[in-house]
Parts: C-alpha cells; structure tokens; sequence
C-alpha cells in the first residue's frame, strides 16, 4: 500500500513540476511576447529605418497570426497529441525569435514576428488543455488555474517591464532573443515531464471551416488594429469588418452541420462557458486600454525612461499574484464562479475608475499605484475561474479547441480594447484641443483624452462584471464535481 501512495504522489509531484516549471514558462512567454516588443520599438524603428505608418506591423504581425490561427491550433492539439504540439511550438517559436533578433531589415523581421504568432498559436492552446485535462479534482484545478490565471494576468505587465530593462541595458534585439533560452528549455521540460496525451481519433480536418475561421478572425484583430490610426469610419476598416462579420457567420453555420467541426457548437453554446469567453473579452478589453493609456502616460507626461516606465508597471505584476493566489486560488473550490468574478470585475473598475482623475503634474502614488493595484488584483480574480470554467465539462478529446476558444477571447479583448478605448481618448484629445489654445494645452488635452477613455474603460469593466453575474450559471467546482 505505501508504495501506491507513493507512486501517487510521485505522479502528483511531476504534474506539480510539469505546471510551474514548463507550462507556466511557456504561456509568460507567449503571453508577453504581445508587449515585449512594445517598449523597445522606437528603438527597433530607428535601427531598421522603419516609417511611422509601418511601425504598427512589428505588433501586428504578431497578433493577426496568433488571433487568426488559434482555433486551427487547438484542432491540430487535439487530433495530432497535446504534448507533440506544444513542444513543436515551443521550437517554432524560439526559431523565430532568433530570426527576429537577428533581422537585417523591416521584411525579416515582420517575416519572424508572424512565425512567432503562428508558433504562439500552437503553444497556448495545447498548455491550457493539458492544464485542464490534468487537474480535475476540485481543490487542485483552483491551484492550478490561479497559477495560470496569474501569469495570464500578469504576463502584459511582465513584458513592459522586461522591454525596458532590456532595451535600456542591452538592445532592443535581446527582446526578441531572450526568448530562445526559455523555449529551448520549456521545449526540453515539457517533452521530459508532461504527459504523452493520446492522440485524438483521425477525423478528416475541416479545411474550409479553417480558413474561414483564420480569415474571420484575422480580419477582425486587424480591423481593430488598423482603427487606431484610420479611425472607426475609415473604408478599410468598416470593409474588414464586414468581412469578417462575413467570415464568421458562414463559419458558424458551417460548424452546425459539418462531420468534424473545428469548433463544435456545443463548446460555446453552453451557458456558462459562453459567459466565460465573454467575461475574459471584457475584461482583458478594459485592462490593456488601461495599460496603453498608462504606458503613455508614463513616457509622454511624466517623461519616463523605458526602464522607470517598465518598474512602473510592477505593482500590477504583484497585485495580481496576489489576486490569483489569496483570493481566487482559495475562493474557487468553495463557491460558485461568478461569486468571484463579479466581484472581481467591479474590484478592476473601481481602479478603472481611479486612472480618470489623472493629473497633469504626476501623480503616481496617489493615482496610478491604487489603480493598478485594484485592476490586477480584480482581473486575476476574473481571470482564473473564467478560464477553468471555459474548459470545465468539455470532452477531453475537445480540451484543446476549448483552450483555444479561451485565447482568442483575451486576444480579441485586447485588440478591441486597444482600438475602441485609443479611439475614444484620440477624439477626446481632439475636441479638447479644439477648445482650448494655450501653451500648456497639448498635455491638458492628453491626459483629458486618457482620462475620457477610461471612463468608457470602466463601463466596459462593470459590463463585464454584469455579464458573469447573469450567465454563469455553474457552481463551484466541487459541486460540478459531484455532479458529474
């Protein structure tokens, strides 16, 4: 008997090791991959001889890859083996950082930052289903996905922070080789320790279902992108739209009657895992506007260096470990989801609420540390019972496009967030301008735009909170648990 118990908890253990070590490692990196490059691209821009209209595609070509790709890399997790893709992934991703790191010009770099998407695109989808189908008992799936919910919530900051020690003490080359150990690594780890997850059942691949998905949501990721400097009105952007909208709905009536669906309708149509995806959309939305507007606001008003604007950020990092570890990682296995993330929600707008009485003069530890404190503290909260709940109950042998309806709903959040809220805060700092000619105006106007922007970001937040309160209609882990 002992050596049951101890094969037991050998087992245990190497899941343990597998979570912290390998997963977590790999999805911090996909993770702040999206802002790394943030901080240290007007130094990138400089170097390469890049325009003011091309900047925008090194972060582009990332996040259309990664966004249109997803639910393909869920497909391919869950019919070729979860462990296989995440690995080949990981390698794919620290062979384009290098080819990033090292590019001669504009061409090989976008080249690189769109491979590191496409290998992004595998990676997150099989991590958080390996996650969900290893923790099932109910105390160990709320420690497992705190961790995760953690560096989900945290990985944006993380990345501004590590851009601007970076950039500022090396180059801004080493923000893309920096990723090359730790994918070497996770690739060496994960093959070592996770489990060699079974192969799905060869189902034909549902190729017309997976262009018309990549072109769907590639369209909208770029859509938002391309609003923030052509505005929502521009003939590009409302014609990605459209054809989007397009894409999508031909894709979804597709999903209803095809033999091996990319994504099965049952997955998104369910009550609470619907709610979930739209909980982690509004809620990521609300938190990168927030570090957008702060992220200028750090470099233009209070004249930050990338290094101070990147430490600036830091509280957030921890509050939000803290938020997924002494709140949601100790709440989730005794109470419903939705006792956490309303709360949650409300906890993020209420620092929200803060950034919109920003001064002109500075005011960081008055203003921003308390609202950054609360906005990761409430968004971890949000975070860690919205993704297990987004793949609690799903067939195992769907885990992985489960996982990848999770990722696309933080990317499109974050897109969405981005382009609405810069929207917003450019035409508030427009009419302000407008309004008032002084010489102390342009920074006025700023901070005005800001201020304006996150109101709406605050809304979006409350929403959010609002629609986990209605939707989610699922208990607490233990009892589904029972349930099952």
């Amino acid at each position: 008997m002992p050596r049951h118990r101890d094969a037991g908890a050998a087992r245990g253990d190497t899941r343990w090791i597998a979570l912290v070590s390998i997963i977590s490692l790999a999805q911090l990196m996909v993770a702040l991959d999206a802002t790394i490059v943030s901080i240290a691209l007007p130094s990138a821009q400089a170097a390469l001889h890049v325009s003011d209209a091309g900047r925008q595609w090194v972060v582009t070509a990332y996040t259309l890859a990664f966004g249109g790709l997803l639910l393909l890399g869920g497909r391919i997790a869950d019919g070729v083996g979860r462990r296989r893709t995440f690995v080949a992934g990981l390698l794919g991703f620290g062979v384009a950082s290098a080819l990033g790191g090292s590019a001669p010009g504009y061409g090989a770099l976008l080249a690189a930052r769109a491979l590191q998407g496409v290998s992004a695109a595998l990676v997150a989808p099989a991590a958080l289903s390996l996650l969900a189908v290893s923790f099932t008992e109910a105390r160990e799936r709320a420690k497992a996905f705190a961790v995760y919910g953690a560096i989900a919530g945290s990985g944006a900051a993380v990345g501004l922070l590590l851009g601007g020690v970076l950039t500022e003490y090396l180059d801004w080359r080493w923000c893309l080789y920096v990723n090359v150990p730790v994918a070497i690594v996770a690739a060496a780890g994960g093959w070592r320790l996770l489990p060699p997850a079974e192969a799905g059942r060869r189902q034909g691949l549902d190729v017309q279902g997976a262009v018309l998905a990549t072109g769907g949501l590639a369209a909208l990721v770029y859509a938002c992108t391309a609003a923030v400097s052509e505005g929502w009105g521009s003939r590009v952007v409302i014609s990605l739209l459209l054809a989007s909208a397009l894409l999508l709905l031909v894709f979804a009536v597709r999903q209803g009657r095809a033999a091996a669906p990319l994504l099965p309708p049952g997955i998104v149509l369910d009550r609470s895992r619907g709610g979930a995806y739209l909980s982690v959309t509004l809620g990521i939305s609300g938190k990168i506007g927030a570090f957008l507007f702060l992220t200028y606001y750090f470099r233009v008003v209070l004249g930050y260096s990338p290094l101070r604007a990147g430490l600036a950020f830091l509280p957030t990092t921890l509050a939000t470990q803290l938020g997924a570890w002494a709140i949601a990682g100790r709440l989730m296995p005794r109470v419903p989801p939705r006792a956490i993330m309303a709360p949650g929600g409300l906890i993020a707008a209420a620092g929200m609420a803060l950034l919109t009485r920003l001064p002109v003069d500075g005011g960081y530890l008055a203003h921003v540390l308390p609202a950054e404190v609360l906005l990761g503290a409430g968004i971890s909260c949000v975070m860690a019972p919205a993704i297990s709940t987004g793949t609690f109950g799903v067939d195992p042998r769907q885990a992985g496009v489960a996982a990848a309806v999770v990722n696309t709903a933080q990317l499109v959040g974050g897109s969405l967030g981005t382009a609405v809220l810069n929207t917003i805060a450019t035409s508030a700092t427009a009419g302000f301008l407008a309004a008032h000619r002084s010489s102390q105006a342009t920074t006025q106007a700023i901070v005005h735009g800001y201020a304006v922007a996150t109101a709406w970001g605050t809304v979006i937040l409350v929403t959010g909170a609002a629609v986990a309160l209605i939707m989610i209609s699922a208990g607490g882990p233990a009892r589904r648990e029972r349930e099952s």
